[in-house]
């Protein structure tokens, strides 16, 4: 796994936003991209690309074998039959959310959002000029539940979408058949529209699974739009590439009424990339999720043994996570007062949605040795409020 890792001086070499966004003195620990090196195989592909100068339009979704590919890898990675021809390639998973949104709903009507959640939910559903029907995560003994109760109680006439995060970023949640099934449930008895971003499928800790909501019935799939993408398993995020997978032909035929140059194209690094991460790259992605799980432990570590002040469920899936600092001296932003003493920048909880105030959001997909020393940086700063 040595060749995983890199170092902190080689991250430093790199020109993307999470080590460039901030001054070099900053430990970066915010945006969700992770630090190690990519597969073998991927950097193989896309040399072979550059050395052919390969770089002319691709092949169509239907010819370059990705919609087969897709189909394969759901089927056996969580047991969930689909046919190709369900499937569209988009450049991502957030414009996959702004398209359905846009698509399966209008104006004024309103869009269920589980709170905290990725910011571009709650930025899609107002930049789009939908209402936001927030209904935020509820904290017990160990983990974020549903209040399915308000959550019903909640839904109007005017409802007409569930936007699903699952699994659930920040909190790192993967719900279980039994939650899915009551969502599924009650999408089908007021008629919603899901729109479930499933782009951390791939990145779910033993013994959770993650089970795309879609799989669980026909009348649940009939009214979901999943959303996947190899990007955040491979750490490709930057070549853009996703996968939108409609439950019924009524939705994928709505949703080609988008102009296909509207919706984009694909690349020829992006097909090398997410081939070869798909049929070459399981056990590097095995590798990765051995690190990442050795990491989220080190992180339950320091809550427990340092700073038991804060509150903090180790994630079921994803390689962030969601720390409650509200125990120490209150600060309107912990996220700033963390980059101005700690000099490490992590994600602002206020930027998930009011339920995030007095939280941060720390990414864990480093090496060992950086997370250490992001873990110590922040560990000193929140001394000092104790």
């Amino acid at each position: 796994m040595s060749n995983i890792n890199v170092t902190e001086a080689a991250l430093r070499r790199k020109q993307g936003a999470k080590w460039n966004a901030y001054p070099p003195n900053i430990l970066p620990a915010w945006v969700a991209d992770m630090d190690f090196n990519v597969a073998e195989p991927i950097r193989r592909a896309l040399s072979d690309q550059i050395s052919n100068s390969d770089f002319g339009y691709p092949l169509g979704a239907k010819d370059n074998g990705l919609l087969a590919l897709f189909q394969s890898r759901v089927k056996k990675h969580f047991n969930w039959d689909i046919h190709e021809s369900e499937v569209l390639i988009l450049n991502d998973v957030v414009q996959g959310l702004y398209l359905g949104i846009s698509t399966f709903s209008e104006e004024n009507e309103s869009v269920v959002i589980q709170t905290p959640i990725y910011p571009p939910f709650l930025h899609a559903v107002t930049e789009l000029s939908r209402k936001p029907l927030l209904q935020p995560l509820v904290a017990a003994d160990e983990h974020f539940e549903i209040d399915f109760e308000k959550l019903e109680s909640a839904i109007n006439s005017s409802t007409k979408i569930f936007a699903l995060c699952n699994p659930h970023n920040p909190t790192g949640r993967a719900f279980n058949l039994k939650e899915l099934t009551k969502i599924g449930e009650l999408c089908c008895r007021y008629d919603l529209i899901i729109l479930s971003d499933e782009i951390h499928a791939d990145l779910v800790y033993e013994p959770k699974t993650h089970i795309p909501i879609a799989s669980i019935s026909p009348e649940i799939q009939a009214r979901t739009v999943t959303l996947m993408s190899a990007s955040k398993a491979f750490n490709i995020a930057g070549l853009c590439m996703a996968f939108a997978h409609f439950g019924s032909s009524a939705l994928k035929k709505k949703f080609e009424r988008i102009p296909p140059h509207v919706r984009g194209g694909t690349n020829s690094l992006s097909v090398a990339a997410v081939r070869s991460a798909w049929t070459l790259c399981d056990s590097w992605l095995n590798d990765v999720r051995t690190i990442l799980w050795r990491n989220r432990n080190s992180v339950s570590q320091f809550v427990l043994e340092e700073h038991p002040k804060i509150r903090y469920f180790p994630p079921e899936a994803t390689y962030l996570a969601w720390l409650d600092l509200r125990g120490f001296e209150h600060k309107s932003s912990y996220q700033s007062y963390l980059m101005d003493t700690a000099k490490v920048a992590v994600s602002a909880g206020e930027d998930f949605g009011d339920e995030g105030r007095g939280f941060i959001r720390v990414n864990f997909a480093t090496s060992p040795e950086i997370l250490g020393k992001v873990l110590a940086k922040v560990g000193s700063a929140l001394d000092l409020l104790s």
